[in-house]
């Protein structure tokens, strides 16, 4: 019998195939891989499970925004003259006729003055016009007096009335140029940065003005939705209703609560979206001209949605689905219908019921069939919003 003996590299090749092989059967005894479970049997994957609930939750449409102040002014000087005092501070809360500057007034006095003078004049003119007349007829009564001399004394009266309504005219007019020397606040609002330093020579007409006061309570948002909710908006305005909205910022809690005041007339035909605005009493001061803002305008209450956590909806090839927990603690996969997920919270429209266990946490671990353990079960959870119509 012959022995063949094989090459030290052929050897060490061999060795290496059977050891790989080895490995390969003992993972197969092993059972399924980390974290796939077995089906129906084997270690329990720990999850985190919660009830499916029912409750009424509100649907909103949502745009983003711009704050705007409800009224802006940009204080103007309506006389020219020297501005000789601010009487307000930067960011001062201000009421409407608070005094937020004084012109020089004296230019103005004295002007008020000479009129008054001259109305004074003139009122001495017609009581002396009106008595001569007043004679003169009395005479043209008894045949002392021709008729030509009257009506020139008539007609003198009459002038010299005139003058004198005529000087009023002017004494308004120039009793309005003194009183805007002293320059006021026209609404309740605050002061923004003073563009006129006092000592410096104002006119009307500069584009720059004194100072700009906003008025921001109550306050404005200039927001827009997509073309497409607008039937749905129409619909509810038509009705009568007064839609509600929220302003959220970063957080999860509302800025603060408004309603819908106005829709804007057309729609914008390059964004295909539709400008709304909704007013706010920003009794907290929490929202500010310029700043960008998440808009929830309230269309429906959905009475005894079914709601989970968002994180219960997982999503694979055959579109959304949710791990339930039956009783014998093991998994199914469960097509489910979402309508929207808005807040942290999943309105679902098919696939759940009340009542019913469902995986929050872990799926990652799971597949049909797997066995779970849980600890205490949590209910449904998320933050102020609800899903989007």
């Amino acid at each position: 019998m012959k022995y063949y003996t094989l090459p030290y590299a052929s050897r060490a090749l061999w060795l290496g195939i059977l050891t790989i092989a080895a490995l390969a059967g003992c993972h197969r005894e092993s059972g399924p891989a980390p974290g796939q479970g077995r089906r129906g049997g084997g270690a329990a994957v720990p999850v985190v499970a919660g009830r499916v609930e029912q409750r009424d939750t509100p649907i909103y449409l949502e745009g983003i925004g711009t704050v705007q102040a409800f009224n802006t002014v940009t204080v103007q000087a309506q006389v020219s003259g020297i501005l000789q005092k601010v009487a307000y501070t930067e960011g001062q809360t201000v009421k409407s006729g608070d005094i937020l500057a004084q012109i020089d007034p004296r230019p103005y006095q004295a002007q008020l003055s000479q009129v008054q003078a001259k109305k004074a004049e003139d009122e001495a003119q017609l009581f002396a016009a009106r008595v001569t007349y007043e004679r003169n007829f009395s005479l043209l009564q008894q045949g002392l007096m021709d008729q030509q001399t009257v009506d020139t004394n008539r007609a003198s009266r009459d002038q010299m009335g005139a003058l004198v309504q005529a000087d009023d005219a002017m004494i308004q007019q120039d009793q309005v140029q003194l009183d805007y020397c002293t320059i006021r606040s026209p609404l309740n609002g605050r002061t923004g940065i003073r563009l006129v330093d006092q000592g410096n020579l104002v006119q009307p007409g500069n584009a720059t003005g004194l100072v700009v006061v906003t008025q921001l309570r109550p306050i404005s948002v200039v927001f827009t939705l997509p073309q497409q909710d607008w039937p749905q908006v129409q619909k509810l305005i038509a009705s009568g209703q007064n839609l509600s909205a929220l302003a959220m910022g970063d957080g999860t809690e509302p800025l603060d609560n408004g309603a819908l005041a106005v829709v804007d007339n057309q729609i914008d035909t390059t964004t295909g979206t539709i400008k709304l605005k909704a007013t706010f009493p920003n009794a907290k001061l929490s929202l500010w001209p310029g700043q960008f803002v998440n808009i929830r305008l309230l269309v429906q209450t959905r009475k005894g949605g079914i709601v989970v956590p968002a994180s219960v909806i997982q999503r694979g090839p055959q579109g959304a689905y949710a791990f339930v927990i039956g009783a014998d603690s093991t998994v199914k996969a469960r097509p489910v219908t979402v309508a929207q997920i808005d807040g942290g919270v999943a309105l679902i429209d098919q696939g759940l019921s009340p009542g019913e266990q469902v995986v929050v946490d872990g799926q990652y671990k799971l597949q049909d069939g797997s066995r779970v353990s849980t600890g205490t079960p949590k209910g449904a959870h998320g933050g102020t919003g609800g899903p989007r119509a």
